[in-house]
């Protein structure tokens, strides 16, 4: 749609023949989401909907650095069950231990942390008593 309105057509003429013409070349049944309900059709209306889905997209987060952390830690200990190797295991809970050090050493703006990090050989050692063959 790069072509410019011709002078003398109304623009609702103009656009109604481009609708046409994309629905006959079926670019409108190619589009994501083609035919399937909207999301959050049934949810009260939020105002600032297209924020939120922007920030969610994007992997923007509206936490505070503290909390954001203190969720990450949460989501590495429940996905911990999960994983399928030792080195798994132990890569999800270097990379938060890290993190979680990073916050210690340097503490964010914002409320405690109130996190330490991670017995890694312990919680591989209960991961690996959960993943044993009985």
């Amino acid at each position: 749609m790069t072509e410019r309105k011709p002078a003398g057509v109304s623009f609702e003429s103009w656009v109604d023949k481009q609708i046409r013409d994309s629905e006959q070349r079926g670019d409108i049944s190619r589009l994501p989401g083609f035919g399937k309900p909207l999301d959050s059709l049934d949810a009260p209306y939020d105002e600032s909907w297209w924020i939120k889905q922007k920030m969610q997209r994007e992997g923007v987060s509206v936490l505070p650095p503290v909390l954001a952390l203190r969720k990450e830690a949460e989501d590495v200990r429940e996905g911990v069950p999960g994983a399928r190797t030792e080195a798994e295991v132990r890569r999800m809970l270097t990379e938060v231990n890290e993190k979680i050090r990073a916050a210690i050493d340097r503490p964010p703006p914002g409320p405690l942390l109130n996190l330490e990090p991670f017995d890694v050989d312990a919680m591989v050692e209960e991961w690996r008593a959960a993943h044993r063959p009985s």
